[in-house]
C-alpha cells in the first residue's frame, strides 16, 4: 500500500508566462518553455508532485491515477524478500517469476491503493493537488471505481497463481495480498480512515512500503517465519518516518479538513524531529539485531548507510521540511533502500549459513 503522499522525485516548478511585448516570440515556442511543458507532462503521467491538468487520453489518465513513481519502493521490497529467503537463484524461471511478483506489488496492488486513496481523498486533493485526475474532472467516478475493482481482482488472481508456482499448501501470498488490500481500504476509506490519525496512518503506510512486499518476496522463494514478520514490522517503524516526510507537503489541506497528520498534531519542527529519529533509530536497531546474529559486516555497512541520511537530514529536512521534503527524499532515500537490501542479504546469508 502506498499513498498519494508518496515519495516524489525533485522536479523543476511548473511556470507559465505571457510575453509583455505582443510582437515578441511566444513563450511556448522557446526551448526552455517546451522543456518545462515536457517535464510537466512526464510528472503528470508518473503521478508526481508539480504536475498540471489537461491530459485527455483516458489511458494516460488511468496510468496517472496509478502513480507509477510510487511502485518502485514496493517492487524493491519484493527484491529484499527474495534476497532474505536465502533461496533465490539466478535462473531464468526465478527471474521471470520475481518479475511477476514485482508486477503484483507495483502496478496491481500499489496502483489499486493509489486510486482508492485518490477516490476517498478527492476533497483534500482539490486543495493540495487540484491537477489530479479526479478533482480536475478528467475522469468520472464510475470509471475510477471500475479501475479499482479490475486492479484488485487481477492482483488477487496473480497472487494465487504465484502461490501455485511456489507449491504452497496454504495460499500465503494470496493472504498477504488480501490483508494488504484491506489495510489499504481502511487507510483511505471511512469510517476508520487510518490516515486521519498521524501515528496509525503513517505506520500503515510504512508497513506497506516494507512489510507486505518483503513478506511476499520471502514467501515466493522461502518461508515466512515469525522472526521475519517481526523484523519487517520493526523495520516499518523507520518507514513510518518516511511516511511522515510526505505529510509536510499537504499540511495546509490536512488542517482545513481536520486530518491529524503529525505535522498538524505537533507542529512542523517537532514533527520533523519525530520523523528523522524514527528513520535513524529503527535502522540502528536493525543493525544491532544483525550484530546479534553475527552478521557483523552487514551491520557495519548498514550503519555506514545511515550516516549520509543523517547528514541530509541536517542539510535539508530539519532546516525547512516544507520546502525541502522532495530534495531530502531524493538525496537520502537511496541510502535507506540500499540499507534494506543489505539487511535482506544478511538475513539470507544467515538462513543458509
Amino acid at each position: 500500500m502506498s499513498d498519494s503522499n508518496s515519495p516524489q522525485l525533485p522536479a523543476d516548478p511548473v511556470v507559465s508566462a505571457a510575453p509583455t511585448n505582443p510582437e515578441a516570440t511566444p513563450v511556448a515556442s522557446t526551448p526552455v518553455t517546451s522543456t518545462i511543458k515536457r517535464n510537466a507532462k512526464t510528472r503528470q503521467l508518473l503521478g508526481m508532485k508539480g504536475a498540471q491538468s489537461g491530459e485527455t487520453s483516458i489511458w494516460k489518465i488511468r496510468l496517472q491515477l496509478m502513480k507509477p513513481i510510487t511502485w518502485i519502493p514496493l517492487m524493491w521490497g519484493v527484491i529484499c524478500g527474495a534476497a532474505s529467503s536465502g533461496r533465490f537463484h539466478w535462473t531464468l524461471e526465478n527471474v521471470l517469476i520475481a518479475a511477476a511478483c514485482m508486477f503484483l506489488a507495483g502496478p496491481l496492488m500499489t496502483g489499486y491503493t493509489q486510486i482508492l486513496n485518490d477516490y476517498y481523498d478527492r476533497e483534500v486533493d482539490a486543495i493540495n493537488e487540484p491537477y489530479r485526475p479526479i478533482p480536475s474532472g478528467a475522469i468520472s467516478l464510475p470509471q475510477v471505481v471500475t479501475q479499482i475493482l479490475v486492479l484488485l481482482g487481477a492482483g488477487i488472481a496473480l497472487s494465487f497463481g504465484l502461490d501455485q508456482w511456489a507449491g504452497h499448501a496454504y495460499p500465503t501470498i494470496t493472504t498477504i495480498a488480501i490483508i494488504g488490500s484491506f489495510v489499504s481500504y481502511i487507510y483511505s476509506a471511512p469510517p476508520l480512515k487510518l490516515k486521519q490519525n498521524g501515528w496509525l496512518g503513517s505506520y500503515a503506510l510504512g508497513a506497506s512500503y516494507i512489510t507486505f512486499p518483503w513478506l511476499t518476496g520471502q514467501a515466493l522463494f522461502g518461508e515466512v517465519t515469525p522472526t521475519i514478520i517481526a523484523l519487517t514490522l520493526f523495520y516499518s517503524l523507520a518507514g513510518l518516518g518516511i511516511a511522515v516526510v510526505n505529510d509536510f507537503k499537504s499540511v495546509e489541506g490536512d488542517r482545513q479538513l481536520g486530518l491529524k497528520s503529525l505535522p498538524v498534531m505537533f507542529g512542523i519542527t517537532t514533527a520533523a524531529w519525530i520523523c528523522v529519529l524514527m528513520i535513524d533509530v529503527f535502522q540502528a536497531g536493525i543493525a544491532a539485531y544483525l550484530i546479534h546474529i553475527h552478521e557483523n559486516l552487514y551491520a557495519a555497512i548498514l550503519i555506514l548507510l545511515v550516516i549520509p541520511q543523517i547528514t541530509f537530514q541536517d542539510m535539508y529536512f530539519l532546516r525547512n521540511p516544507v520546502e525541502n521534503d522532495v530534495k531530502y527524499q531524493a538525496s537520502a532515500q537511496p541510502f535507506l533502500v540500499l540499507g534494506m537490501l543489505v539487511t535482506a542479504l544478511a538475513l539470507g546469508h544467515a538462513a543458509i549459513g
